[in-house]
């Protein structure tokens, strides 16, 4: 179950603080709407190691689409890789 308090307990943040842990993060609202997450900083590496994992990912889809794809004995060719 999400963990969601109004954005006012900041007022006593080591509340809020001791609410955080990896995977359960702590939603603030305001006026009733969600304004704003905190996270562990653990979790928040791990999600920004997943973006930039996702975008490099992309970015070798779109070149395989836009130049051809390389078969796996070129690829093991160009690494050197000995498929013994």
């Amino acid at each position: 179950m999400p963990n969601i308090m109004p954005v006012s307990d900041l007022r006593n943040y080591n509340n809020v603080l001791r609410s955080i842990d990896v995977g359960q993060p702590v939603f603030l609202t305001k006026n009733g709407r969600g304004r704003y997450a905190i996270l562990d900083m653990r979790e928040y590496e791990t999600t920004q190691a997943t973006i930039s994992l996702l975008s490099e990912l992309e970015k070798g889809e779109k070149s395989g689409r836009e130049k051809g794809w390389l078969s796996a004995d070129e690829i093991e060719a160009r690494f050197g890789i000995d498929d013994e």
